[in-house]
């Protein structure tokens, strides 16, 4: 428990790190991203605080569809949007394209490896993640065109306010699955848990 609890938080913090990573990159960010940066352009508010009200809207999105959340579903709105705001606030924007990809691909590669942190501690699924499989479950659709559908109108209503949209864009959707492919099966808890103890090696004397 202590170790799943651990990873949960660092893979939460890791995440709003990596998207701030993005941010800086000033070359796309992924559609949720997008929301929050249009969103904060005209609030005024920090796009990792916007991150963090979206999650809560977000969460109130689970009760028609009878969705129930976790420990990991709070904490993931308590956590990614204030760790993301906290780093925005440290780091500056990358200057010059290759600076600019090499942070854009950082940010997306420390995604991918939080992602497998807080996934593989399993607490419960994120706010937008759970508004997928909810969507799913009542209405019936593939989880990838509930994904595509929510994630196609986040993007353009976030381009309209002004986010960011671009190759960083492109890039995230097309890298982060994969990644987080790789990155899920040696973090996932579930599967220490139900592996086999190595029997005692035999004495050599």
């Amino acid at each position: 428990m202590t170790r799943r609890v651990i990873q949960l938080i660092v893979g939460l913090v890791l995440y709003g790190v990596g998207c701030a990573l993005t941010v800086e990159a000033g070359l796309g960010v992924d559609p949720w991203t997008v929301l929050a940066q249009g969103l904060s352009i005209h609030t005024g508010i920090g796009i990792g605080w916007i991150a963090n009200i979206l999650g809560f809207f977000v969460l109130l999105l689970w009760i028609p569809l009878r969705q129930k959340p976790g420990i990991g579903t709070i904490a993931n709105i308590l956590l990614v949007g204030t760790s993301m705001q906290v780093a925005l606030d440290v780091l500056s924007p990358a200057r010059g394209l290759l600076p600019q990809l090499a942070t854009l691909l950082a940010g997306i590669g420390l995604v991918a490896l939080a992602s497998g942190l807080y996934i593989g501690a399993r607490f419960g699924p994120g706010p937008r993640d759970g508004l997928m499989t909810g969507l799913h479950g009542r209405l019936g659709w593939p989880i990838w065109l509930c994904r595509a559908l929510v994630e196609l109108t986040v993007l353009a209503i976030g381009w309209v306010l002004g986010g960011t949209v671009g190759i960083g864009t492109v890039l995230f959707a097309a890298l982060i699955g994969p990644l987080v492919h790789l990155a899920l099966p040696p973090l996932d808890t579930a599967r220490a848990r139900t592996r086999p103890r190595a029997e005692p090696a035999e004495s050599a004397v």
